[in-house]
């Protein structure tokens, strides 16, 4: 069975406020589940937010940046 984090591990993991992963519940943004009066966060649904917000780097042309005089 995967492990599920209670809201306080899930903020610690993320490097956030207890508030971040609330507001994420709230809004629907991220998978969890009610035990009880309890909410948990699988971990794989915390590692699937972070893959789909991850950014990655752009990479720039030194050909594209020149200026017409």
């Amino acid at each position: 069975m995967e492990r599920l984090l209670s809201v306080d591990q899930v903020a610690e993991l993320l490097g956030t406020t207890v508030r971040f992963p609330r507001r994420l519940i709230e809004e629907r943004r991220i998978t969890f589940v009610k035990v009880g009066r309890h909410v948990r966060i699988p971990e794989t649904a915390v590692a699937a937010f972070v893959t789909a917000n991850t950014v990655e780097p752009l990479t720039i042309r030194r050909a594209g940046l020149r200026r017409a005089a």
